[in-house]
């Protein structure tokens, strides 16, 4: 069985239209075990109920952004070695720094092409 077929993703984004891009550019990939939250404490709730592989979240969202989800991640034994890709419209430095200090895996720009972020995926669990 491929890699793609047992990963299981959770995708982050306060913006349904964003977490839709991103579920559809997944499925492109063979990715079908997706789930997804509209922000990072719901994110974080499911996640513990139901283990991911990996996150895809957006960096800019209310009540908890990106790069808090990732903390809250990091801090747990039970999630600290979830993969976590984060999706920014803008990657300034300053937000790249903060998150490899984190411990980010991984980070990619929008808008994204499914090959892109197939690419930022594999650099994350291996090759799908």
């Amino acid at each position: 069985m491929a890699l793609r077929d047992q990963l299981r993703v959770m995708v982050v984004d306060d913006m349904s239209t964003s977490r839709g891009l991103i579920t559809q550019a997944l499925d492109q990939i063979g990715i079908s075990q997706v789930a997804s939250a509209g922000d990072g404490k719901s994110a974080l709730q499911s996640i513990m109920k139901s283990p991911v592989h990996l996150v895809i979240s957006d960096y800019n969202m209310p009540e908890m952004d990106g790069l808090t989800l990732l903390h809250y991640l990091r801090s747990m034994p039970t999630t600290a070695k979830i993969g976590f890709l984060l999706i920014t419209g803008r990657a300034d430095q300053a937000i790249v720094d903060k998150g490899k200090q984190l411990g980010m895996n991984n980070i990619i720009k929008k808008p994204f092409q499914p090959a892109d972020l197939k690419a930022a995926i594999e650099q994350i669990v291996g090759r799908l």
